[in-house]
């Protein structure tokens, strides 16, 4: 089992326009306390081919948290991503697009009731048991609850297996 679990991400002011800022509402639990603060990163995914395209647009250390102390390792232990589309919010703009983007007439639209989940199964506390990487879990499904918000309610790792 995970050591921190999100357990909801709420996008606001979605849609909106291109330039109002993202703003995710991200809940989280923790199940053991952790030594380390939390590095969240919000990126913007300009290939899924090929990440040099990756922008980092926000990076916030949070800790220490209290009420499961948080720590992490450096290690990407979650990744919800969203598909994103970017058009004209006039009709008549998006039949016939300008040659040079008239991106104060952009609208930015969330695809926030379709987030792809990836979980990474790390140890939080490498002390207590063997190494080794493991690879990350598959995009995980996520519920709806209607009303724009997703719950992460899916397990984060299968259970350690008992050794020889």
């Amino acid at each position: 089992m995970s050591a921190v679990n999100i357990t909801n991400v709420a996008v606001l002011d979605n849609p909106a326009s291109f330039l109002t800022p993202l703003q995710f509402e991200i809940s989280y639990e923790s199940v053991t306390p952790l030594k380390d603060d939390l590095e969240w990163k919000l990126i913007y995914v300009g290939s899924a081919e090929d990440e040099t395209y990756d922008q980092l647009l926000e990076s916030v250390l949070v800790g220490p948290v209290n009420v499961g102390n948080y720590r992490f390792l450096l290690q990407e232990f979650v990744r919800v991503g969203y598909y994103v589309n970017n058009d004209y919010e006039d009709e008549q703009l998006r039949e016939e697009p300008p040659s040079k983007v008239l991106i104060d007439k952009v609208q930015r639209n969330i695809l926030s009731d379709k987030p792809r989940v990836t979980k990474f199964p790390i140890n939080f506390h490498p002390e207590s048991s063997g190494s080794g990487e493991p690879s990350p879990s598959q995009d995980q499904p996520v519920e709806n609850n209607g009303d724009g918000e997703q719950r992460f309610d899916t397990p984060a790792c299968p259970p350690e297996e008992p050794g020889p």
